[in-house]
């Protein structure tokens, strides 16, 4: 059992008449499933049988981060180190973003 606190789960008040010691079992658990959690985005986020669309995907829902609209941003080499692609590749989903926006925006 858990709540949120900012969109991210903690571990809850005991429960009424739960012993202390199945309280600590309880909030162990949760944070060794929150690992697991994160250990397997972790994975998906490097792993080659991903696209470099999804790979970049699960950085930005990881880091509540959107790649920058400037391909020089700093940024742009963190997304490509932490996703295990090239520069390029990263530089290329955000012209292809790019594109798509101002296709889908209205005619003026």
């Amino acid at each position: 059992m858990h709540d949120t606190i900012f969109g991210r789960p903690y571990a809850s008040a005991t429960v009424p008449g739960e012993l202390m010691a199945d309280f600590r079992a309880r909030v162990a658990q949760e944070q060794a499933q929150a690992l697991e959690k994160r250990q397997a985005e972790l994975a998906q986020q490097v792993s080659t049988q991903l696209t470099a669309r999804e790979r970049i995907r699960i950085w930005e829902r990881r880091h509540g981060l959107t790649l920058p609209r400037e391909p020089s941003e700093r940024l742009m080499g963190i997304v490509a180190a932490d996703t295990a692609l090239a520069i390029e590749q990263v530089i290329e989903e955000r012209e292809r973003r790019h594109a798509a926006r101002k296709s889908a925006a209205p005619a003026a």
